[in-house]
């Protein structure tokens, strides 16, 4: 079986439209998303729309940002203001024009998944098995990773929300892989990750790709947004920030 598996497409419809072709050209049987559907991109009503009619056979699971609009309140919106800003802007304008069947949609979704595919177990979260806000990033000591996925017992764990891509290989034989992000790279390259998983009979082998998208359009779609820092996000996609620990 061979399996997408994407995350953080944050509302930026032109990154996800080709990674979705990609993913009809590499063949993936099924497809995984990991969160961060909406919040704080150039078209996060178009994005959801696109999953709510398209997405209708994904396993997807919540993210961070997901949990935010669906459980907005003033609360949320001032404790984020104090800490990011722009992504409180971002908040509070995604709130006001996002119907309510798609917050609806974003309320309803698991914070993880487990499952069994030929023999591997597999588990998805957002940010880790912990929490969905907790990094898992390149270049983390293996004990900190260890620390981290304590008390699961998965062969493979698949997460993202650093929107970096990376992996680990633990000394309990489990792998840890961060997909990347669809719609907000922050690997300093204006290209959509996601990675591909093949498995085959109790084994499995992981591959990240990166696919060009429009990010022109999408730039431009995110500076007319109007919301307080909207044109610092629209330069981040056409040149990405490069996250470290």
């Amino acid at each position: 079986m061979k399996v997408a598996v994407i995350s953080d497409i944050h509302g930026n419809y032109q990154a996800l439209e080709s990674v979705i072709l990609d993913i009809a050209k590499e063949k993936c049987d099924k497809i995984w998303c990991l969160g961060d559907l909406a919040m704080a991109g150039p078209q996060p009503r178009m994005v959801l729309s696109y999953i709510m009619e398209h997405g209708y056979d994904w396993t997807i699971i919540q993210g961070n940002t997901d949990k935010l609009i669906a459980d907005f309140s003033l609360d949320i919106y001032n404790k984020l203001q104090q800490k990011m800003p722009v992504m409180a802007n971002a908040l509070l304008d995604d709130n006001d024009i996002i119907e309510q069947d798609k917050k609806d949609f974003l309320k309803s979704l698991p914070v993880r998944k487990e499952m069994m595919v030929e023999g591997v177990s597999v588990l998805l979260v957002h940010g880790s098995p912990r929490r969905m806000n907790e990094d898992i990033l390149p270049n983390m000591k293996l004990s900190q990773v260890q620390e981290i996925i304590e008390g699961e017992i998965a062969d493979l764990i698949l997460c993202g929300h650093t929107h970096v891509p990376c992996g680990y290989q633990t000394l309990t034989k489990q792998t840890v892989v961060n997909v990347g992000s669809v719609g907000r790279p922050m690997t300093g390259v204006p290209k959509a990750c996601y990675a591909i998983i093949e498995f085959d009979n109790g084994t499995f082998t992981v591959t990240h790709k990166e696919i060009e998208y429009d990010c022109k359009t999408a730039s431009e779609l995110m500076r007319v947004r109007e919301f307080e820092g909207c044109d610092q996000i629209a330069d981040q996609l056409l040149v990405p920030l490069i996250r470290h620990m």
